[in-house]
């Protein structure tokens, strides 16, 4: 399909363009279920859900909220919700009931959609405490002191719940709205209409609703897919959640503006990722490090076939080029790619190609995406760096989002009065505008007045024998401000001493980046979407070591 750099679509149009292009590729494919629907299947599920959603009085504009993890309704729902106009709110899988409070109440949304719950979370019993007039109010009519926008409770299944309005309801009343009341609901969208709010990963601070437009996430969609190379042939496999931008834009929106099928795992399973790329010959496969490494080091990786794989995305976290180097020697993957970027971008700001040589696809994490700017400049001047030295990120361009929700002030320290976007992170760019990511400004460890980054004494653990996972973060100390600690994640049948990981850094990197502190953890704190908290390992290294003079120890 010929495209022009930018375009000015809603997700709706970008569905239907795939449509009548490939009508009866495979859409949405679900290997452990019987749940598997072409683009024409696809688009008239989604017809009638968004006709149902109208039907109940859903206007454009209106939030809603789903709650839920990768179950089939959740693509069909993104853009049902796009057609009408309305606004999907992605809510982390993660939540618990004061987290779920805050963002309802701060998102001022209108409808939720929910399924039953996920891992220990009741959702159905959370939901009924957070609004008990569920219970007793009549539905379409509901009235809650607590939080006052909300009108409808919606359940992303068949089986019916007090309150709530089951996906079968609302399927049913779509014969209530018209093909020309439908239609015209279309025309009145705007492509830079606020289609999807993410609430950042509140790995600092209350979570924030980053407000992102069709003309915002179509496009990025669009240009991750064209630097995979996607097309009409490919299958992609995604076991990333779809309430983050990493499912919904960098997968969906990657796939289905390159009219390819998605294979959809409701939630992470290393064994299921692997019969799915097996059984449906995936040529795709996307996936924060910890995904990867899970597949890599299972048990049954031998017995499975990856032949059909050829590309795909790492990101949402470092990428350690030595999980880079086996994803692309034992998987297959020859042409992966890995993304950077952050949810207020799009989320993609640079991203390798296919064709980049070796060394800029595992050591970089790309150049930047069409039609958006990059700079990097020093975060205490604002001054914008020169090659080679290290800055701030920042960006400029589509991709930008319109800001946060309710949150003015919040919005103009993220993005300056030139529209850039200050991201928070460090990088440095080389003479071919490539991009390395040296740590998050927070991140950064000053030892003695030294600048200590993470990124760099991480990469060089990655490539001692026995460590399967490191992260590195600042431990307070008394004499130096902060000293190097390490939390190591040993691969099995090895058995390391904080003295053996010393030993290894000695001679090979200066003194004062050698972790005074190492323990030996089973997995790290994670967001839902995979990121590694590292917040939450810096208040558990000040916790085992700071001040204590300890040098080393397990856990």
């Amino acid at each position: 399909m010929d495209q022009p750099a930018l375009f000015p679509l809603t997700l709706g149009q970008i569905l239907d363009r795939a449509i009548a292009a490939y009508p009866d590729n495979d859409a949405v494919v679900y290997t452990d279920r019987n749940f598997r629907l072409t683009y024409r299947e696809f688009g008239n599920l989604v017809d009638r859900l968004a006709k149902g959603l109208m039907a109940l009085g859903v206007q454009k504009g209106e939030k809603i909220a789903i709650w839920a993890t990768n179950v089939p309704y959740w693509v069909v729902l993104q853009f049902a919700s796009a057609k009408i106009g309305a606004i999907l709110v992605t809510v982390n899988t993660l939540y618990k009931i004061t987290e779920l409070a805050y963002l309802l109440g701060q998102s001022e949304s209108e409808n939720i959609f929910i399924i039953d719950g996920y891992r220990d979370t009741d959702y159905l019993q959370t939901l009924y405490e957070l609004v008990p007039e569920l219970k007793t109010h009549q539905r379409g009519y509901l009235k809650s002191p607590n939080f006052p926008h909300l009108k409808r409770v919606f359940f992303l299944g068949h089986e019916k719940h007090r309150g709530m309005y089951s996906i079968a309801e609302v399927l049913a009343l779509s014969s209530m709205v018209g093909d020309e009341e439908y239609l015209a609901r279309q025309s009145l969208l705007d492509t830079h209409d606020v289609v999807n709010m993410q609430y950042t990963s509140g790995t600092t601070g209350f979570p924030k609703g980053v407000m992102l437009t069709h003309y915002n996430i179509g496009n990025n969609g669009y240009w991750i897919g064209e630097n995979q190379a996607l097309g009409p042939r490919d299958r992609v496999c995604l076991p990333v959640p779809l309430f983050h931008c990493f499912g919904c834009v960098l997968v969906v929106l990657a796939a289905v503006s390159h009219c390819s099928t998605l294979v959809i795992l409701e939630t992470f399973d290393p064994v299921q990722v692997m019969a799915s790329v097996e059984m449906e010959k995936c040529t795709a496969m996307n996936g924060v490090p910890t995904m990867f490494i899970a597949v890599l080091d299972h048990k049954l990786f031998n017995k499975f076939d990856y032949s059909s794989l050829r590309t795909g995305i790492m990101a949402g976290s470092p990428c350690p080029a030595e999980v880079m180097r086996r994803v692309m020697d034992k998987m297959n993957m020859k042409e992966i790619t890995i993304c950077y970027g952050l949810t207020e971008a799009s989320p993609v700001v640079t991203q390798t190609r296919v064709h980049d040589d070796l060394r800029k696809r595992v050591e970089t994490v790309g150049r930047p995406m069409p039609e958006i700017e990059v700079r990097l400049v020093d975060p205490e001047t604002n001054v914008p760096v020169g090659i080679g030295v290290q800055g701030e990120l920042c960006c400029r361009g589509y991709n930008v989002m319109k800001g946060y929700y309710n949150m003015p002030e919040a919005t103009a320290q993220a993005i300056d009065a030139e529209g850039w976007l200050h991201s928070g992170d460090l990088a440095v760019m080389d003479e071919d505008g490539y991009i390395s990511i040296t740590g998050r400004y927070k991140d950064m460890i000053i030892r003695g007045g030294e600048n200590i980054y993470p990124r760099e004494i991480e990469e060089f653990l990655y490539k001692m024998p026995g460590i399967l996972d490191v992260q590195v973060v600042g431990v307070p100390s008394r004499v130096y401000g902060e000293e190097v600690g390490a939390f190591v994640v040993l691969r099995e049948g090895f058995d390391l001493t904080p003295e053996d990981i010393r030993d290894f850094c000695r001679g090979k990197i200066a003194r004062y980046k050698i972790p005074k502190y190492v323990a030996f953890v089973k997995s790290y704190p994670m967001t839902a979407s995979g990121k590694i908290q590292k917040f939450k390992l810096r208040e558990m290294a000040a916790e085992l070591f700071g001040e204590t003079g300890q040098k080393g120890g397990g856990s």
